[in-house]
């Protein structure tokens, strides 16, 4: 089990250690995209150095955005909607003004991306394959404004051309996070090894709406928003364990993760590493205690690497 020393830093369990797509972590949990910042916000509250296996940082699109306006988020039985509509200051200020700082700290960084044509998303994962930045995740739950605003990942051929031109401009990890709004979500990620992508982060929120009975108007100013939280987790899980028998590269296994137990049934079902997303809005200690509740897990059963239960329901 990891143990703070006086000094209040953590010792990892080593057992806990992880190589996804050639990227060491600590641990197998990332901060999720969209609810832990870029990190230092946390900072007070968890050992970002120690504890966190990998932040996968606030989503980047290729020019800043204020993001949607009106009610962006709200709380839903067991989860929360959401959208926000991707605010963030753009990939080069990112790169110049923010990465810097984000050095400091002794954890692999992910780079979301989103992008509304092919071009832009080559154009982004030019920009920031720099120093600092161990990965890209690439979200192709974004609109296609090539296609009518259709979302780039409900098309296998599509998903193709995006992680290709990605693959074709960098020398990092390319991760394609995938939308659970699809017909198959095993033809997308076949998509995404066919065009070359490294892994895969599975899944993205589950569209859905809130309304206001007293209004009578949907409560979020988008109208619909991305669910997330325990309500996606029985939906994500099946997923995982769905796409881990149909490709040959790692999974990320993310959705409504909220304990060691939620974490370990994601390994089980194939997942290499999980993301943690609404569980660090819940507690910002989250991740810390999940590792805990894992550590414990792995010397219970007296396990040689917390990767030894990878896909175990499917060998069982």
């Amino acid at each position: 089990m990891s143990e703070r020393d006086l000094n209040n830093t953590v010792t990892p369990n080593p057992k806990l250690a992880i190589d996804y797509c050639g990227i060491k972590m600590k641990n197998p949990i990332i901060a999720a995209s969209g609810t832990f910042g870029n990190g230092p916000e946390y900072a007070g509250y968890v050992d970002l150095s120690n504890e966190v296996g990998a932040i996968s940082v606030k989503g980047l699109t290729p020019k800043g955005r204020h993001g949607n306006r009106g009610t962006r988020i709200a709380e839903t039985p067991s989860g929360v909607l959401n959208c926000i509509g991707l605010e963030n200051p753009g990939a080069e200020y990112f790169v110049t003004d923010i990465l810097p700082d984000l050095k400091k700290y002794d954890v692999p960084l992910l780079a979301n991306m989103s992008a509304g044509t092919i071009e832009e998303f080559a154009w982004m994962a030019e920009t920031l394959s720099v120093d600092g930045i161990a990965g890209l995740e690439v979200n192709v739950s974004c609109p296609n404004v090539e296609c009518e605003g259709m979302a780039f990942g409900v098309d296998p051929k599509v998903v193709e051309q995006v992680t290709k031109a990605v693959r074709k401009v960098t020398d990092k990890p390319v991760i394609v996070k995938l939308s659970p709004n699809v017909t198959d979500i095993v033809e997308i990620a076949k998509a995404v090894e066919a065009g070359g992508g490294d892994g895969v982060s599975l899944i993205n929120t589950i569209l859905g709406m809130a309304i206001d009975i007293h209004r009578r108007q949907p409560v979020l100013g988008n109208i619909y928003g991305g669910l997330s939280g325990p309500a996606v987790k029985p939906v994500a899980l099946r997923m995982v364990h769905q796409v881990y028998k149909g490709v040959n590269i790692p999974i990320m296994g993310l959705g409504g993760i909220m304990t060691g137990t939620d974490a370990i049934e994601f390994m089980m079902a194939g997942a290499q590493a999980v993301q943690v997303g609404v569980a660090t809005m819940v507690d910002p200690t989250a991740i810390s205690r999940i590792a805990r509740e894992m550590s414990e897990y792995v010397e219970q059963y007296n396990l040689n690497s917390i990767t030894d239960i990878v896909g175990a329901v499917h060998k069982a």
